[in-house]
């Protein structure tokens, strides 16, 4: 038998267990037909899976959209992530801000005030930027990354592995239903009997290795859980580093602040920056 002729019969025989799983899955919507449940205990199991895939995914997607705010960007991200195993490095917003204001802060003089000041804002800035691309890279790889390779890998063997439960459950459900009709039909009756054991079989063997994958969730759960403290820890070490930065850019700027204007009432000298003039009441005011 060549080869042409094993394919051509592999194809006629996928061919006949779609179309009977195709009337299987009609006659079960008509009612017509008994469906092999699966016990509670799997069900269960299942559902856990289908809520796990779609928060997964979900927080995997908003996580994405605060760490690049920039939809353009995280499409960038994915493709070189796809192609070339690494994200693209590139500057943040506020990198790009530090570096204009350093540039206008020595066009305007850095002998001025305002330059000296803008030259400084601008040196802090990127400091902050730096920090935020830290941040981002480290929340990458701690937390993004092993909930899209959990997406992409165990999730993705589940769905694969429930669809051909799936399968094996409407191959058996139609091997039943040939059996009953085969009762009624002398010569036939073994044969249906036979396609019936090799069919409840299949999907005994299926069924066990989708639960054994649907277990295997919880532990998942787990590995998330110290990905997510370790989310939560690099956002902490981020927001202190940034506290610190502008600490240190106050301090800084505080030295070189100029004096605000006073202006005097009744004797008295007050700081146009303050409040303390606006406070004065009308009787105050013309005394």
């Amino acid at each position: 038998m060549d080869f042409n002729s094993l394919n051509m019969k592999q194809f006629v025989k996928d061919a006949g267990s779609a179309l009977s799983r195709v009337v299987q899955l009609t006659e079960e919507k008509l009612g017509t037909s008994e469906k092999t449940e699966l016990d509670a205990h799997f069900e269960s199991l299942a559902g856990r899976s289908d809520v796990t895939k779609l928060w997964t995914e979900k927080i995997v997607g908003d996580t994405a959209a605060v760490l690049t705010p920039n939809p353009g960007n995280r499409v960038e991200d994915f493709l070189f992530e796809k192609i070339e195993k690494k994200r693209p490095s590139r500057l943040s917003n506020l990198e790009y801000l530090g570096l204009d204001m350093t540039e206008a802060g020595n066009a305007f003089g850095p002998g001025t005030t305002y330059g000296t000041a803008l030259i400084k804002v601008g040196q802090y800035e990127q400091k902050l930027g730096a920090a935020e691309r830290e941040f981002v890279n480290s929340a990458h790889v701690s937390f993004v990354q092993p909930l899209q390779k959990f997406l992409e890998g165990e999730m993705k063997t589940i769905v694969k592995e429930r669809s051909l439960l799936e399968s094996k459950r409407l191959d058996l459900d139609s091997c039943k239903n040939r059996v009953r009709k085969a009762r009624s039909l002398l010569g036939t009756q073994s044969n249906a009997e036979r396609d019936l054991r090799i069919a409840q079989s299949e999907f005994d063997r299926q069924a066990e290795i989708t639960k054994l994958l649907l277990e295997g969730v919880q532990t998942s759960h787990t590995s998330h859980l110290r990905c997510l403290h370790e989310f939560v820890e690099a956002q902490v070490n981020y927001y202190a580093n940034c506290h610190k930065i502008m600490q240190d850019l106050k301090n800084e700027l505080s030295k070189d602040r100029p004096a605000s204007p006073m202006v005097r009432v009744n004797s008295e000298e007050f700081d146009l920056s303050s409040t303390s003039i606006i406070d004065l009441g009308p009787a105050e005011s013309n005394a």
